[in-house]
């Protein structure tokens, strides 16, 4: 049988499966419920050998798998990796047949398709920066309240031992006090189910020697070393350490036209989480003895902020290293030194 490409559109309740043979000719076009069985009987007539690709969009995990398990070759196509073109008419036929066609041509920007079990990390760790994310929502209420009522903080954490004692003496309006105690309650069950999620994520990586090797970084601690191991996964995929910073967004843009070149900003593409974290492990201490020299040079010259940037593209480069070899040999040649 010659070659055959399926793409399939998927959505959250249908799909459309398109299938073209190797000179692009349409075979056939079914749109289906999502359903394992509806799925594998659309895609089978494909052949074993066929290939197929799915975009990574909402909810790809279970049809990905799936595939995969009954022998596909699998392609996971990246979102914004691929140029749809200024299309007059745009609908699930034609978006299923330009992933085929893209697959077939090969110009198919790739997704990585993680192991299961490194997407079950992933969704502890995104799971815990959202609970973080909302809790720090609630805390910000709380100033917004007072901030009505034209009282400023004592202390800069108001839900330590000294912002406690200030918000019990408040003396506000009934609906101001009951948001603020509403809010109260709130932030210890999160502060619960966060230090569950901790745990459980250090569990799983407590024999990763990446895990334990990146935590000498001045900055990374378990969170932020669980944030990278989790979102970078499988570190060998990336050839060198400039092509994950660049997949992090941390590299500048760069546009070249015949003669004329333009760098600007960073890209801030890829993983906003890594990003956040690199950037979030430089903040306080700058990298710590290694890389501080580093900062102080190029703050002078350029300003703190791309300076900051610019060094946490630089222990993003060791976080690299220290994944694949599960150590980071410069740290470890001067501590002997």
């Amino acid at each position: 049988m010659e070659q055959r490409y399926v793409g399939i559109d998927l959505h959250r309740r249908r799909s459309v499966i398109y299938t073209m043979d190797g000179e692009g000719q349409k075979l056939s076009c079914i749109r289906i419920a999502n359903d394992p069985a509806a799925l594998m009987a659309a895609v089978a007539p494909a052949g074993d050998d066929a290939h197929v690709v799915v975009e990574a969009t909402y909810g790809w995990y279970w049809a990905v798998d799936l595939l995969r398990d009954n022998g596909f070759d699998v392609h996971l196509a990246h979102p914004s990796g691929n140029d749809w073109g200024k299309r007059r008419v745009k609908n699930d036929e034609r978006d299923a047949r330009d992933l085929a066609d893209l697959l077939r041509l090969g110009r198919l920007a790739e997704a990585w398709i993680a192991p299961p079990e490194l997407r079950e990390l992933r969704e502890l760790v995104r799971y815990r920066a959202k609970l973080v994310n909302l809790r720090s929502g609630l805390k910000t209420q709380v100033h917004a309240v007072m901030a009505k009522e034209g009282v400023l903080p004592n202390v800069v954490d108001m839900f330590g031992p000294g912002g406690g004692r200030q918000l019990d003496a408040l003396a506000l309006a009934e609906p101001y006090t009951l948001r603020i105690e509403s809010l109260r309650d709130l932030v210890p069950v999160y502060d619960r189910e966060i230090a569950m999620l901790e745990r459980k994520i250090h569990q799983r990586l407590r024999h990763d020697q990446g895990y334990e090797a990146i935590q000498a970084l001045s900055g990374v601690g378990r969170t932020i070393a669980a944030i990278f191991c989790a979102e970078i996964g499988d570190v060998s995929r990336f050839r060198s350490a400039e092509a994950l910073c660049s997949w992090a967004g941390l590299t500048p843009r760069h546009r070249e036209s015949d003669t004329k070149v333009v760098r600007g900003g960073i890209t801030k593409m890829g993983s906003r989480l890594v990003r956040w974290a690199a950037l979030e492990a430089v903040a306080r201490y700058h990298g710590g003895s290694w890389l501080h020299a580093d900062f102080c040079r190029i703050a002078e010259r350029r300003g703190k902020k791309k300076a900051r940037v610019a060094v946490a593209r630089k222990l993003l480069t060791l976080v690299y290293y220290g994944l694949r070899d599960g150590e980071i040999r410069c740290l470890r040649d001067r501590r002997a030194a």
